[in-house]
């Protein structure tokens, strides 16, 4: 594995690495190069497991299904007796859960419902609806291929095989898929404990009165809210005042406790913000501006052994950042190997936008069908005012506009791409 300090220099020399302004791609690629999942494992019951990562393959302890069945309702049937018989005689019937055991000779069928065992020595089944039952028989047109309608066992997975494999998350549908395979338990990662805090001298917890200049501590919420999405175990650690020995008591209490430290506030190096200060004392930055907006003052570095995201303090650029950077650094330290940002969708662009050349720019959109539903494609307009702090843009939108850095104003009408909010998250 690459050492944070190599991968840096690495980049800095053959990508001409800016460090006061990475581009968003390159520090993707770069926060990628420098993580190590977590190796940690556990076993939890089965309904336990939803939303964690597995920590081992999953293997099917049989052939799945079973046997071979039915795919639907209809008569099973010899497929060679098509050639000489007209009019099948019904001999018995086979239900799901009660198979018919007996003898097929020929010129004989059964009938058959789905998912039901295929009667000894048929191999073939014509759906029901195409099938009539007179008086002189059950009458089945010629026109069927051996073994049609017919599933086998093992179609689905053999024995041994793979039926999930390691770094997986598991979602609803992995549960019925094990669940069907009869393994109560599982073994998944154990969860990536994120510790998070706040600073600043202004911000005040939610249920104290505020004084002049003083605002609630909105981020610790937001962030509570992103981390336990993410299948994460959050550790809220408070709020700090902006000090020097207020910051390193926060970060060594966080290094000791936690995999991931992330803090919102304090990075933009001013006079008031000692992270940057404090993190050259106990770990390393690696770099601290990213070319976006918003979230420019973004940090990223190492505190001991626990990776850490300095995230602005504007409430938009919180949620931003997180989402374009440290959830796909989560989902990669949790072991998962199935995780991807969302591909972007094209949408015709309803209203002006303003933007400089420099920096690629997030901004927040309502995506949706065009006037004749999907025919004509999806259409976007911003959510109005853009402001870092405005916080209600983030509940009123469902995606990002991504505006590349090279681009200027945008007009009505322009294709842009966008990024779903939900597809974030997965």
């Amino acid at each position: 594995m690459t050492s944070p300090a190599s991968a840096l220099q690495a980049i800095s020399c053959a990508d001409d690495y800016d460090p006061n302004s990475m581009p968003v791609d390159r520090a993707r690629e770069f926060i990628g190069r420098v993580l190590s999942p977590i190796t940690d494992t556990e076993r939890v019951a089965l309904r336990s497991a939803l939303g964690r990562v597995l920590g081992r393959d999953v293997l099917a302890p049989f052939d799945v299904p079973g046997h071979d069945n039915s795919a639907m309702d209809g008569w099973a049937f010899r497929h060679v007796d098509l050639a000489t018989t007209k009019a099948f005689r019904r001999v018995g019937t086979s239900y799901a859960g009660k198979p018919y055991l007996g003898p097929v000779g020929a010129g004989e069928c059964v009938r058959i419902f789905t998912g039901a065992v295929m009667p000894p020595d048929c191999d073939t089944v014509a759906p029901q609806e195409k099938v009539r039952e007179t008086d002189a028989g059950v009458e089945i047109g010629p026109d069927y291929k051996p073994g049609q309608n017919r599933r086998f066992a093992g179609e689905d997975l053999k024995a041994g095989a793979v039926a999930l494999p390691r770094g997986r998350l598991i979602t609803p549908s992995a549960l019925g898929l094990i669940a069907s395979l009869g393994i109560a338990e599982v073994e998944v990662y154990r969860k990536l404990r994120v510790a998070f805090f706040s600073t600043g001298d202004e911000l005040r917890t939610i249920g104290t009165p505020l004084g002049p200049g003083e605002i609630y501590d909105s981020n610790r919420y937001t962030l509570w809210g992103l981390i336990t999405r993410a299948g994460c175990e959050p550790i809220d650690l408070g709020n700090f005042v902006d000090t020097p020995e207020a910051i390193r008591e926060a970060f060594e209490r966080a290094a000791a406790c936690a995999d991931v430290i992330i803090t919102s506030g304090g990075v933009s190096v001013g006079e008031a913000d000692f992270i940057k200060q404090i993190l050259d004392e106990l770990g390393e930055v690696l770099f601290w501006k990213i070319a976006m907006k918003p979230g420019r003052p973004l940090a990223y570095g190492k505190v001991g052994k626990a990776h850490f995201f300095g995230l602005p303090g504007n409430p938009v650029a919180v949620t931003v950042t997180f989402y374009q950077f440290v959830r796909a650094a989560l989902a990669t330290l949790q072991g998962r190997t199935d995780f991807a940002l969302p591909p972007t969708l094209k949408a015709t662009l309803k209203s002006r936008v303003k933007k400089l050349p420099g920096r690629t720019e997030f901004q927040r959109g309502v995506l949706s069908a065009g006037p004749n539903g999907n025919e004509m494609g999806y259409e976007v307009r911003t959510t109005g005012d853009q402001g870092s702090g405005i916080l209600s843009s983030m509940t009123e939108a469902n995606c990002f506009i991504v505006l590349p850095a090279d681009t200027g104003n945008v007009e009505p009408g322009t294709i842009v791409d966008v990024q779903m909010f939900e597809g974030l998250i997965g």
